[in-house]
Formats: C-alpha cells, structure tokens, sequence
C-alpha cells in the first residue's frame, strides 16, 4: 500500500502532529503514554476473551507505536496495523523489528483498508482511537466493512460524561499531569448509546460493554462495570451478513 495515499477528509491534521511528536516516547512506560502502558495487559485480556487472538488475521485500527498490536501479535495474532502518525509508525517498526515480532504496519486509513480489504479480518480492534477523528461513526462504519462475517470489533474510548470529564481530561492532564494537557477534547468523547448506534446503522450487533477502572497512584487497572469514564465494547457482524 503507498505510503503517499491521499488523506480522507475523517482525519485531524492537528490530532496526527500532536502523537507525531509524542512518538519518540511511545514505549517509555513512565512517560506521556504510562497510562496505555497500564491498561495495555487489561485491554488484552478483553480481547483474547471476547474474540481470541491466536492464529486470528487481526487490524489494529489507528495503531500507533504499535503497544497494542505487538501485544496481540506475542499472543499469536496475524496483526496489520495502520495508522496516520508517520513518526509513530516509524517507532512502531523499530521496536517491532528490535523485538522479533511480526507486524505488518501501514499508513492508511480504516477507510481505504476497507475499500482494499472487504471482510478480510476475524477482528477489528479500534482502541482510544474514535474520540481523536472528526466523524468516528464513519470509522465504526469501515470497522464493520473490514471484518468478515461472523467476526469480531472491538473498540475503546472515553465516555461523554461530567466524571470523564473530571477525571480524564482536568486529573489526567492538569492536576496528574499523566497525559499532556489538550490531548482529548471533551465535545468528542463518545456515549456508549452513540456506539452502540453507529455500530447498528452499519451492521453491527453490540455483544458486550464493559468499564475500565484505573488508579493512576497504584498504576492498576482491572475491568469494572462502571462505563462513567472508559469503556470497551464488544460488536459483532453476524454470520450470514453480505459483504
């Protein structure tokens, strides 16, 4: 896939400089990205759970330095990731090469994926990803075409309520200082409802919501049923779906 691929109109210019310049430090666990760090095992627990992982052809959508997708493919996932960060690819690379693992990243977009590789993947993962884009039902609607069916998404994001707003974005980035101030704008946090929503008027089945609590004193995180802040959720496009 060519890396010179023209930009479609759902993506932030200034939310892909903001990670670009971050990159470096993606796999710093007492960094900017500790947080992702602390959640990572949880959120891949989650997933080898709902969807499981080994020998599974996987797409980590907006990838990153790759945290997330190395991680699935140690537990013997088949995993392209993409992403729009050049910097944060390139680290993603590095690392991946440093440590044996196989990736296969790509600049790209769930949308030009999804023109490319119709119902190509038994799962989807789009984690911390759809509060950063301006249209995220549009991404959930890419999710649903690049998965087979029978197959599994799963995504994560911020839900749009006063205790996130409180905690993930005046605690985490102002008073903890855990993540850079502005990192998340509170208007594009996503309410479980309007997920669950956009995954239905693309053909998507919502299987599970589940909550993630984090203490970021201890730097534990565990799964919880309170979705007030973070959650997972799991959508499934049914077997006898078209393409």
């Amino acid at each position: 896939m060519s890396t010179t691929q023209t930009l479609t109109p759902n993506a932030d210019p200034a939310e892909i400089a903001k990670f670009d310049a971050m990159a470096q430090r993606w796999w710093d666990p007492a960094g900017e990205f500790r947080p992702l760090h602390d959640l990572n095992p949880v959120r891949l627990d989650y997933i080898e759970a709902r969807a499981g992982l080994a020998g599974q052809r996987v797409l980590d959508v907006g990838c990153g330095g790759g945290l997330l997708a190395e991680g699935m493919a140690r537990r013997g996932a088949r995993v392209t990731g993409i992403d729009l960060a050049d910097a944060a690819l390139t680290v993603a690379r590095l690392h991946a090469l440093e440590g044996g693992i196989e990736v296969d990243y790509r600049h790209a977009t769930a949308e030009q994926v999804a023109e490319e590789l119709p119902g190509a993947f038994d799962l989807v993962t789009c984690l911390e990803m759809l509060e950063h884009v301006p249209a995220p039902a549009a991404v959930v609607a890419a999710l649903a075409r690049l998965v087979r069916p029978g197959g599994q998404v799963i995504c994560s994001t911020l839900n749009r309520t006063p205790k996130a707003f409180a905690l993930g974005i005046v605690g985490a980035e102002y008073l903890l200082r855990l993540l850079p101030p502005g990192t998340h704008e509170y208007a594009r946090f996503i309410k479980p409802s309007e997920l669950a929503r956009f995954g239905r008027e693309a053909g998507l089945e919502l299987v599970d919501l589940t909550g993630i609590d984090y203490d970021p004193f201890t730097r534990r995180a565990r799964l919880g049923g309170d979705t007030a802040v973070n959650y997972l959720a799991q959508l499934a496009r049914p077997a006898g779906s078209a393409a």
